[in-house]
């Protein structure tokens, strides 16, 4: 029994290949000849995303986003201007989004994630699907008859959502997708802005997007300040992980169509199970999406494993054996040491997990080393995770 697809959350749809699609959406930009009419003033502190930058300027902000694909590293520019102002010249290809953003349609989890952290999820107007909805702002609004079901990505209502005339609609893609499909909301005056989020190879990379939508809200300061909690919390809590004398191994996951998609080496998710003290069969196999294997060959591993996360919409043994009777002669099965991240499933089946969990790595990570090492943090309690009896 695999959980159910969430169809706000990309990542959401199978655990733990969440990190196996790669993004080939993009719209390569032509920066010869640009002439930049105002003076830049400085540039966002980036740490960690690699997908994304912000130059501002003297009257606007220019956004850049990356395909993070291939040899040569396509480009989408965006410039951000005050409500009213008068784009610059040299950005032909660029597309103009009027800020602070009033309306926002969100295509992902990860993105009310975004807007909820900037203090922002007032601005959704608009979500590709309302069934799996954490933010209990969002709700409150999705109740009040506030925002919208736009379609998922692919199958967007492109007449409702030019005739919302939202500030932004913000999306994910898919692997086969070209910028070229957004052409007729983008050629109406509707912004399209794509967030390659899940391409980050680690946790503070994923989270530090919240950046961006600081920048289309007009909410640097306070976004910062926040980022700046969350990053040296995660530092904190890696550094009690890393010096962990014993280092547990795992697997993760379950096959999904007969094949078992473990996590990749540059992944983020291996990013968290390094930083948590672990030892991971698949560490240094290199790429960032997800290694396809087969029963047979994750089986060795599993059998003599110590313990098991990640396992779908399961909520007990008795659902993973249900499944296959295969995995009960698994030794984290035996040792009932199989954890979860459905702890935090709502009424309406959101899990928060895709969510909050996206912005809030630090609750993660400790999450994961109270599962591997107890004694390394004796008062934390998980929060994302459960034990499966």
């Amino acid at each position: 029994m695999m959980r159910k697809i969430n169809y706000l959350s990309f990542g959401g749809i199978f655990p733990c290949l969440i990190v196996s699609l790669l993004l080939i959406t993009s719209c390569k930009q032509n920066r010869s000849g640009q002439k930049h009419t105002s003076a830049k003033t400085g540039s966002a502190e980036i740490k960690y995303a690699k997908g994304f930058n912000i130059d501002y300027y003297e009257h606007y902000k220019l956004v850049s986003i990356y395909s993070g694909m291939g040899n040569h590293a396509d480009t989408v520019q965006y410039v951000l201007l005050a409500r009213g102002a008068k784009a610059p010249e040299g950005y032909k290809k660029a597309q103009l989004i009027e800020i602070p953003v009033k309306s926002l349609v969100a295509m992902s989890s990860m993105h009310i994630a975004l807007a909820d952290f900037a203090g922002s999820a007032n601005a959704i107007t608009g979500l590709g699907s309302l069934k799996y909805v954490s933010s209990e702002t969002v709700r409150k609004n999705i109740a009040a008859g506030k925002v919208k079901e736009v379609g998922i990505d692919g199958t967007m209502n492109d007449e409702m959502l030019i005739s919302m005339k939202p500030g932004l609609v913000m999306v994910m893609g898919s692997p086969d997708a070209k910028f070229s499909k957004y052409e007729t909301l983008t050629g109406a005056g509707v912004p399209v802005m794509l967030n390659s989020e899940w391409l980050e190879t680690t946790p503070l990379g994923r989270a530090e997007w919240v950046k961006l939508m600081a920048a289309l809200m007009d909410k640097e300061a306070l976004v910062n300040a926040k980022f700046d909690v969350v990053e040296k919390e995660y530092h904190r809590l890696a550094e009690i992980g890393k010096k962990a004398v014993v280092k547990p191994s795992l697997i993760c996951g379950m096959p999904y169509k007969g094949t078992w998609y473990v996590p990749d080496g540059d992944s983020y998710m291996v990013h968290f199970l390094k930083d948590a003290g672990t030892n991971y069969k698949w560490a240094n196999v290199h790429g960032k999406g997800s290694l396809p294997l087969n029963f047979e060959t994750v089986a060795p591993v599993a059998l003599q494993a110590d313990f098991w996360i990640n396992v779908g919409t399961v909520d007990s043994k008795n659902d993973i054996k249900a499944i296959d009777t295969r995995y009960t002669a698994f030794k984290p099965f035996k040792d009932g040491k199989i954890f979860n991240f459905n702890k935090k499933v709502n009424d309406i089946g959101s899990n928060d997990y895709w969510e909050s969990g996206a912005v809030n790595p630090q609750t993660v990570l400790g999450d994961l080393i109270k599962i591997f090492h107890p004694e390394l943090l004796p008062d934390h309690q998980l929060v994302y995770y459960k034990q499966l009896n």
